[in-house]
């Protein structure tokens, strides 16, 4: 990250807030350029940015780029000089997917591609790319254009000839706390006195991480990307009805019914894919399932010296059968940095 100019597309979300503050921070990066369609959201995040940095800081290390990722032309300006690409913009909303589908298909499977091709068209180094856990066996067309989306970014590894570029992928579950995520939902329902909570369904679970968490493995695995491969954190699960009673103990629960498209339980490393997966201390790293052209690479040894090993044949990484679940008390512990 030294020296570095950073583009991140839908920078200006949860992920993309926590990523440039957390850059500010950590690094003596030379330049972040924030690229985003929202100029609403964009103001108010520079004012947030100058308030928490300075002025200065502000105006010396970051960039404010208006564009929407399926306008290729503007992506490919936007590229200029820039080492590293962050690809966090997507249209997310499961039910909004499944009624607005060509809308979610351009953003996310055409803008993916967009990025791809101004990345390779700029020189840009290491471009990493967000998924998410609905990308893995997906029954909703969010899900499906995300699968799409990492097979486009694997596949790129393929198409840069000489040039010196790496595409890979991060995928993760819901992030605690972000927006348009169950927790501030329930939380301002709580605010307005609500006894009754929705639950779409009783026995539902899902993967549990962090803002800062998933900022933090997005970095690490930018350091360890070799090309091709996806990265998959071990993190927690939750139980819905835990995360209410953490929430408010008193509160009743209203079955309201899945919403269109949504799942059960959630699924980050497909049994189907069991003989790709490698798995290392702390997360799993699932191969490209295509040979590349230019190099055969050893995924099993990591760039920080880690060394991974094969899953059994009969794994598979859910929210399920995850062997980490937070209690009541942890969920209560993580409702407290909010």
């Amino acid at each position: 990250m030294e020296n570095k100019n950073i583009l991140i597309t839908g920078g200006t979300g949860s992920f993309g807030t926590k990523m440039v503050t957390t850059l500010l921070t950590k690094f003596s990066v030379n330049k972040i350029i924030i690229y985003s369609r929202d100029e609403l959201k964009q103001s108010t995040m520079l004012n947030f940015l100058n308030n928490q940095f300075g002025k200065k800081l502000i105006e010396e290390k970051v960039r404010f780029f208006i564009g929407d990722v399926r306008d290729g032309p503007r992506l490919l300006l936007a590229m200029n000089n820039v080492d590293l690409a962050i690809h966090a913009a997507a249209l997310k909303q499961v039910p909004a997917a499944e009624y607005n589908p060509m809308e979610c298909i351009k953003t996310n499977i055409l803008g993916a591609q967009n990025v791809i091709d101004a990345s390779l068209e700029a020189g840009v180094k290491k471009v990493i790319a967000l998924s998410t856990d609905k990308a893995a066996n997906p029954i909703n067309l969010y899900g499906a254009t995300k699968l799409a989306s990492d097979k486009l970014f694997t596949a790129a590894n393929n198409i840069g000839g000489s040039k010196d570029i790496t595409f890979s992928v991060v995928r993760y579950g819901n992030v605690f706390g972000s927006r348009g995520s169950v927790v501030p939902f329930y939380l301002d329902l709580i605010k307005n006195k609500e006894k009754v909570l929705p639950v779409t369904d009783e026995r539902m679970t899902r993967f549990w991480i962090t803002l800062e968490e998933a900022v933090e493995f997005v970095i690490s695995s930018i350091e360890r990307m070799k090309g091709g491969e996806i990265f998959v954190p071990k993190i927690p699960s939750v139980k819905i009805l835990d995360l209410v009673e953490a929430l408010d103990p008193n509160a009743k629960t209203e079955i309201i019914g899945i919403r269109p498209g949504e799942k059960l339980h959630e699924v980050m490393c497909p049994k189907d894919e069991f003989m790709k997966i490698i798995e290392f201390p702390s997360y799993f790293l699932i191969q490209p399932s295509i040979k590349f052209n230019y190099k055969e690479i050893d995924y099993f040894h990591s760039a920080d010296g880690k060394n991974g090993i094969s899953v059994s044949d009969d794994f598979e990484y859910n929210s399920l059968n995850n062997k980490h679940y937070l209690s009541v008390e942890e969920i209560k512990e993580y409702i407290k940095t909010l």
